[in-house]
């Protein structure tokens, strides 16, 4: 049969794609129109018969007969002569329908049939990819490694479909082979001309709460609530819960016996910190909470500018700025203040831009990546502990504490 190569081709998409049937004759019919379309100027007068499960294909052309040497458009109609070649009682006036080959198209038209073909499937099957995996937005999945590259991990779940976990959505400390599986949170799905462009990410905040709710049965079942989450990925998180349950512990019930509950997500994320605080509506008390392991002594808001100057006896200083200022910094997201650290008894400290004049601004900058504001913030650390925190030269360094000093020599 003429088109037996194109019918079997229509069961190797059908068993490989998995369309249904109603699709797969849909998908036909359009290719064939617009095959028809090219070759005769219109398909309006052809019907199209497809039965893909036993490789049946017909098209028949309906035309009208008309008087010899009365035809104006040979689509659609036909000679009386020509009408009873196929029937030989056709009369003027009446229909005649007509089974088209394949081999009517001609070679070059069969052959661009069959790639508008495997295109319009490929199209229908990235379609149903990109609906299915723009579902999963937001959503833990897991996938294979397959290739890595310097900007990103190509992965392959399942079903042999492409996940992209590029370098920025990584982990810093993230080490993959090929064949590893990887799980990360679908963050965004793009279709970038007719593929579907999915993009996985594992330093994104969504997914430690996913991660909770997977590993702690009191969040999954919605008795614990993840009321929000900050991270700095592989660095530090902070994580704020509650429960509307007053005999459940939702930071007890989180951390687990020992951090037996938390402990394998904090193995997943890369030995991330994860602080677990109680959500509060008492903004003094949830910044006070989010600050831990500093012990603050008061604070002072200004709900107007959205600015907190905390209290610490000088000790706690170190513990609420945390190594390279990551502990002040994420209770400043956590509770959308911005939080001054101010020590017991620095009355007559001075703030570091007061002295712009003598030490340049980016200097300032530096000290203040790492939490410190104040002349007496900077004279209270070791000069080698400056040196290893900040980008600064020691000589540099030296000459700002030797300013500073000046300050409050009498």
């Amino acid at each position: 049969m003429e088109n037996l190569a194109l019918i079997d081709s229509f069961s190797e998409f059908k068993d490989d794609k998995l369309i249904d049937r109603v699709t797969l004759m849909a998908i036909l019919e359009d290719v064939f129109r617009n095959a028809l379309k090219k070759k005769y100027g219109s398909d309006d007068n052809f019907d199209i018969i497809i039965n893909p499960d036993k490789g049946d294909l017909e098209i028949w052309r309906n035309r009208i007969v008309v008087a010899d040497g009365d035809v104006e458009d040979p689509n659609e109609q036909i000679s009386l002569t020509e009408a009873r070649k196929i029937e030989d009682d056709f009369e003027v006036g009446e229909d005649v329908s007509e089974e088209v080959k394949l081999s009517h198209l001609g070679r070059r038209s069969i052959l661009a049939l069959r790639q508008n073909l495997i295109s319009k499937i490929h199209e229908h099957d990235n379609t149903n990819i990109y609906k299915q995996f723009k579902e999963l937005e937001g959503e833990i999945y897991t996938a294979e490694v397959h290739h890595i590259r310097h900007r990103a991990v190509i992965l392959l779940d399942d079903e042999g479909n492409e996940i992209i976990l590029p370098k920025d959505r990584q982990i810093p400390s993230d080490f993959f082979r090929k064949g590893d599986n990887v799980r990360g949170i679908i963050e965004s799905v793009e279709l970038k001309g007719n593929k579907p462009a999915i993009i996985m990410s594992r330093a994104h905040p969504l997914f430690l709460e996913k991660l909770f709710e997977q590993e702690i049965p009191e969040v999954f079942d919605g008795l614990i609530t993840v009321k929000k989450v900050v991270r700095i990925p592989g660095e530090k998180a902070k994580v704020a819960v509650d429960s509307y349950d007053d005999r459940i512990d939702p930071v007890g019930a989180c951390v687990g016996m020992k951090g037996s509950r938390i402990h394998g997500i904090v193995r997943e994320l890369g030995n991330e910190n994860i602080d677990v605080i109680n959500y509060t509506n008492n903004i003094n008390l949830f910044i006070t909470r989010a600050l831990s392991p500093a012990k603050v002594t008061s604070i002072k808001l200004n709900e107007e500018t959205m600015r907190a100057e905390v209290i610490l006896k000088p000790e706690e200083v170190s513990k609420a700025i945390g190594r390279g200022g990551h502990n002040i910094r994420l209770a400043g997201q956590l509770t959308g203040y911005e939080i001054d650290v101010l020590r017991e008894g620095a009355e007559e400290d001075v703030e570091l831009k007061e002295f712009s004049d003598e030490i340049e601004d980016w200097i300032i900058a530096e000290f203040h990546k790492i939490g410190l504001d104040t002349a007496k913030s900077v004279l209270e650390q070791e000069v080698a502990d400056l040196v290893s925190r900040t980008d600064l030269e020691e000589e540099t360094i030296r000459e700002v504490i030797s300013i500073l000093k000046e300050e409050f020599e009498e």
